[in-house]
């Protein structure tokens, strides 16, 4: 089918729905006049079509499953459940005919297709609404759950009515409609929900697939009004499994038209995804085109052949379904897309040297990044840096240079301009503070050309500015570091705006630990000896701590708070705050093994947003957070025992399947109305395993 754009579109739309309109006529007509709808009872012909039918749907439920757990996308979950619901249900109806297994109709056999096209509807209407992140979260988690409870109940029914049992071993009544009916119009509604939603989404993202989903909805639409209206065993009943036939048959057809056109299944269903697996196919898609583009300028530099060049062109061609004229298009725009890009790169060069230095970060370290980032986008060319060391000119030990080289290097120090040398590398002295800092020597083994010329003078002065501002970095971060956590530091180094008042609201784990019965220990213990405690149990927790990259806020008294995804992000943030947490209990209950009479910590960890940033005066500020979530966990911290870890629901959440805990249920804690979800974290390898 053709999508419904374009040239003709209002025409291409009219016959559409007049094809979608005539099998509800057809059904009118039989309704309106009893003497059309004509008998016709033959079991094996019903046996074998509704068999086909249930063959069918659950092909296209196994096809369109592994494209969701592909992709790990709801949407194509909800319609893998929709057509595996109807597949287990046809299936039950197909082999309930009369005088196949059982020796006449029962309700087994009268409401087995109701029932299943009703759940087919309410799966197809979920797959078509906007379901909320931790919705789509939640069934991509449970989707195993909810399959094995549609194939549990489908196997229950098969039971009940195949052995006879009640109550789908009584006979429907000739004029009992009720059931059916509103089976029938509860399935109408939701698969006219989806068609429309999936109509709208088409509207948006022209695919032949798409259509086909709508148009397969609407047609099981009609097939749930021709079951509630129809006539056992007339042609206004046999109208319904035609219609299921077509609409379930027509998304197969469409499924099997784009893989004879593409080759591949990787592909099919991937337009009646969600936005994000569209946006990642395309992804994908920019990723083959790189790769052409790649390939040419590896063909330019010879390091690849033509056939290999030719494989590649053939191999995007194929995935575009491209005509010969239209790869050769593609080829040239390629071409001049690689040789434009190739300049970008140089240029960009010149921005990532500088970019180095916004980092603490050693001279030789810089150097040999900034050299690795020439050679990268200087094809051909050696690179060489010398820096200059106690008044002496030196080159690293991995990059010599012969003594030539080496004498025209000493000149340009010397007069402070470029020299060219025999072979006709360049020689670009570049200074840091008015003084002579290094030399930077590139070499083609020929003349090189200007416009390079000008980019290699351009990269020796950002290495200047990148040494001078990274020494800076160095001083202040030494300084910062003895009085605050390193990431804050470094960041601080890097930006010094960060300092100012205020802040953002991010998502962090905040981490409480604090230690049980210090009061006690104090009471009997001399100040060295608490002294003593505190320095060896706040040495291994901030160990602990930012081995997981965390941030240290505060030290109050014996208590310490650390965030993480503050300042620098973290996407694994919860799991790192839970590894430190049981490796600060394992360390301390190491270090405390021969002092039983020492206090152990309890921590407490919580997930959710807050206010992070500086807070304080304009003369004396802290880097901290605020808010409800920080709050929690340090409720949840009192809540923990000695050598517990206690962490709350949105960070179990977050952790998913590898934390090991036991459930505290929903607490109440100080200073909050409502109650919070709570559990004791044992480990991180048990599987998501609940004590």
């Amino acid at each position: 089918m053709e999508p419904l754009a374009g040239r003709g579109s209002s025409a291409r739309v009219a016959v559409w729905v007049v094809h979608l309109a005539a099998p509800l006529a057809g059904l009118w007509l039989l309704v309106a006049r009893p003497e059309l709808d004509g008998h016709w009872e033959h079991q094996a012909a019903h046996f074998w079509l509704v068999l086909a039918v249930a063959v069918i749907s659950l092909a296209l439920a196994v096809v369109i499953n592994q494209a969701a757990v592909r992709r790990a996308d709801t949407r194509l979950l909800l319609v893998a459940l929709s057509c595996l619901v109807a597949a287990a249900f046809l299936g039950l109806h197909a082999v309930a005919t009369p005088q196949v297994v059982l020796d006449a109709r029962n309700a087994g056999f009268a409401y087995a297709s109701p029932v299943g096209l009703t759940l087919a509807a309410v799966f197809a209407g979920l797959s078509a609404a906007e379901l909320t992140p931790r919705a789509r979260a939640w069934l991509l988690r449970r989707s195993g759950v909810v399959r094995g409870v549609l194939l549990g109940l489908a196997v229950a029914w098969a039971v009940v009515s195949l052995t006879g049992n009640p109550p789908l071993n009584r006979v429907p009544a000739a004029d009992e409609s009720a059931p059916a009916i509103l089976l029938s119009a509860v399935g109408v509604i939701l698969f006219g929900y989806a068609a429309l939603r999936y109509y709208l989404l088409y509207r948006r993202r022209r695919a032949v697939m798409l259509l086909s989903v709508v148009t397969a909805y609407v047609l099981l639409a009609e097939a749930a009004v021709a079951m509630a209206l129809g006539t056992s065993w007339h042609v206004s009943w046999w109208l319904w499994h035609a219609l299921m036939a077509a609409g379930f048959g027509y998304v197969a057809y469409s499924a099997w038209v784009q893989y004879r056109n593409e080759g591949a299944a990787a592909g099919l269903f991937a337009a009646v995804g969600t936005d994000d697996t569209v946006q990642r196919l395309r992804a994908s898609y920019g990723e083959a085109l790189e790769g052409l583009v790649g390939a040419l300028r590896s063909s330019e530099q010879g390091t690849i052949g033509e056939e290999q060049l030719a494989a590649t062109t053939e191999r995007v061609a194929r995935r575009f379904e491209l005509t010969d004229g239209q790869a050769a298009v593609l080829g040239r725009a390629a071409g001049a897309l690689a040789a434009e890009r190739d300049q970008i790169r140089k240029l960009g060069a010149l921005v990532a040297v500088g970019q180095d230095a916004r980092v603490v970060v050693a001279d030789d370290e810089l150097v040999r990044s900034a050299v690795q980032r020439v050679e990268s986008v200087f094809q051909h060319y050696s690179v060489r840096v010398g820096l200059v060391d106690d008044n002496r000119l030196v080159f690293p030990a991995g990059s010599p240079v012969t003594a030539e080289t080496f004498r025209v290097a000493q000149r340009a120090m010397t007069t402070r301009a470029v020299e060219t040398g025999p072979a006709g590398a360049l020689h670009l002295p570049f200074l840091v503070k008015g003084h002579a800092a290094g030399v930077l020597v590139a070499d083609r083994g020929g003349p090189v050309p200007e416009r390079d010329a000008a980019l290699l003078a351009s990269l020796a002065a950002q290495i200047a500015i990148a040494l001078e501002n990274a020494r800076l970095y160095r001083t202040l971060d030494g300084l910062f570091r003895q009085y605050m956590s390193p990431d804050v530091a470094t960041a601080l180094v890097a930006d010094p705006r960060q300092a100012a008042l205020g802040g953002a609201v991010l998502e962090v784990t905040s981490l409480f630990a604090d230690l049980r019965g210090f009061s006690t220990f104090s009471e009997f213990s001399s100040p060295g000896e608490i002294v003593e405690m505190l320095n060896r149990y706040f040495d291994v927790a901030t160990r602990a701590v930012l081995g997981e990259n965390g941030t240290v806020v505060q030290f109050v008294g014996d208590a310490l708070m650390a965030l993480f995804n503050a300042p620098a992000r973290q996407p694994d943030h919860a799991v790192r705050a839970a590894r430190a947490a049981l490796r600060m209990q394992h360390d301390v209950n190491r270090i405390a093994a021969d002092r039983p009479e020492w206090p152990r910590f309890r921590v407490g960890i919580n997930t959710g947003e807050a206010l992070v940033g500086n807070i304080g005066g304009e003369a004396l500020r802290n880097f901290n957070a605020m808010g409800d979530a920080v709050n929690v966990a340090a409720r949840l911290e009192s809540c923990a025992e000695p050598g517990q870890v206690v962490i709350g629901a949105s960070t179990r959440d977050l952790i998913g399947g590898c934390a090991l805990v036991t459930p505290l249920g929903e607490l109440m804690v100080k200073g909050r109305v409502q109650p919070v979800g709570a559990y004791v974290l044992h480990d991180l390898s048990g599987g998501g395993h609940e004590h």
